[in-house]
């Protein structure tokens, strides 16, 4: 069983579109025109209405009846509403509510089972001692003593040899996790430009890694010390069957001895049989030796299970270590990730700004522009009214009050075209300066598009399960 982590990709995929789609929405949208009208200037209507005749010269961006404005200016309006906004964030709270309840739910009953199950192998290795029984003679009793140790001798080995399989499991199981983390840093190394920061994320993912490995070096170094104790353990078996089959066999024969009669088959005469002694040892060396090879094994049974228990605890710890940091490395993604949206929100609400102003700059090119066409004929008149009075006769060509003002209205107008030029030159000027800004922001939004891509859909996605405890303990 895999426990879901906290932290799950939305139903609704929300995440930025490619910049080409909002150019050519921007371009292709009908503006309306009550909304279009708002945005004119007092200037543009006060021009429209003074100068109605030069409208037929006027492009088709600006009528005096239509009001029409470039389409393109439906890039100002957003994606998503506000609204949208708030409920998908109620949703990823919801869901990251109700996903840390599960996960604390199985925390709890899984240290629970622990606790019961470490309680019943316990009373089932207090159970494994069997009661002897009454001493019948010597052999018996050692027989006694050699069968109770190697059966315990062998449950041990059993229960060493499953912790040594749990232990290997769980070290299998710490694979997928480590290829996991290794992947979201791959991944990571794809963000662009100023987003490729070595940000808390990166810090953590970097710490998970050493975490997992420190956790399979000392998995591995009781794998071998465990596979160490079960090669001891054997041979310590070894040695006690071997005596016991001795037992066996000398309590058969001295049994068969004692059950013989006079009228038994089998009886004769062994003359000088008494003056031979077979034996090799005494009665203190043969129980020292029984003896000696059942503390051999109890102390191989003590090592043993003083190995089991620190597995045991090794396992619980390095599965604590490994879901504690692998819940801090969701907690910095989800940081990460609401610091970048909100830096792309940011940056939407700026371009949205800034098209707008693009917009209107524009259209104050286009009245400046219109100004000094509008500015020709009444030069034209003015100096055109200069030149035929040049002509009159004699006393006639007088420099009286219509040449003076004839002369303040050419220099006048001339001083009205200078000044407009220079402003259609600073509206130019900013209108690039608009322009660059708007390629800038443009970029920092597909870069930030290409982070969050790479935080949520790749990283998070092949973070949405962890392996539950009883995995990381080996117990499935």
């Amino acid at each position: 069983m895999e426990l879901t982590s906290s932290y799950v990709r939305p139903k609704t995929s929300h995440f930025l579109p490619a910049i080409s789609t909002i150019t050519s929405s921007h371009r292709n949208t009908p503006p309306a025109s009550h909304t279009a009208n708002h945005w004119r200037t007092s200037s543009y209507y006060k021009n429209g209405g003074t100068i109605p005749s030069l409208q037929r010269g006027i492009p088709d961006l600006i009528r005096t009846d239509t009001m029409f404005y470039p389409s393109n200016r439906s890039t100002l309006s957003t994606r998503y509403t506000p609204d949208d906004w708030f409920k998908s964030n109620q949703g990823n709270y919801r869901q990251s509510e109700a996903s840390r309840n599960s996960a604390e739910r199985l925390r709890r009953d899984t240290l629970r089972l622990i606790q019961d199950k470490e309680q019943l192998t316990r009373r089932m290795q207090e159970n494994t001692s069997k009661d002897i029984g009454q001493r019948v003679n010597d052999i018996a009793f050692w027989r006694s003593e050699l069968s109770h140790e190697v059966d315990n001798i062998v449950g041990e080995t059993a229960a060493l040899a499953e912790v040594k399989r749990r232990l290997e499991r769980a070290l299998a199981e710490t694979e997928r996790p480590l290829q996991v983390t290794q992947e979201c840093l791959y991944h990571r190394e794809k963000r662009m430009s100023i987003d490729l920061v070595h940000d808390d994320v990166e810090k953590d993912l970097m710490k998970e890694v050493e975490v997992i490995k420190t956790c399979q070096g000392r998995m591995r170094q009781h794998l071998e010390r465990a596979t160490a104790q079960l090669v001891l353990n054997r041979a310590a078996q070894h040695e006690l069957e071997r005596d016991l089959s001795d037992k066996v066999t000398a309590q058969r024969i001295d049994d068969r001895c004692h059950h013989l009669t006079n009228t038994s088959n089998g009886v004769g005469f062994f003359r000088g049989i008494e003056r031979l002694d077979p034996s090799l040892s005494l009665p203190e060396s043969w129980s020292k030796f029984t003896d000696d090879n059942v503390l051999h094994s109890q102390g191989q049974r003590a090592a043993s299970r003083k190995l089991r228990d620190e597995i045991e605890a090794l396992l619980n710890v390095t599965s604590s270590e490994m879901w504690s940091q692998f819940n801090n490395v969701n907690v910095s993604f989800t940081s990460r990730v609401a610091q970048t949206t909100d830096a792309r929100n940011s940056l939407q609400t700026h371009l949205a700004k800034t098209l707008q102003e693009i917009f209107q700059t524009e259209m104050l090119i286009e009245s400046l522009k219109k100004a000094l066409r509008d500015k020709e004929n009444p030069l034209k008149v003015a100096q055109t009214r200069l030149e035929e009075r040049t002509r009159r006769p004699n006393l006639e060509l007088c420099r009286d009050t219509p040449h003076h003002r004839l002369v303040d209205e050419v220099r006048e107008i001339e001083d009205t075209i200078r000044k407009l030029l220079e402003r259609l030159h600073e509206a130019e000027g900013s209108l690039q300066n608009l322009l660059r800004t708007k390629v800038t922001l443009e970029h920092d939004l597909a870069i930030k598009a290409n982070s969050l891509f790479l935080d949520q859909e790749k990283c998070m996605s092949m973070r949405k399960t962890f392996p539950s405890v009883p995995r990381l303990t080996g117990y499935t």
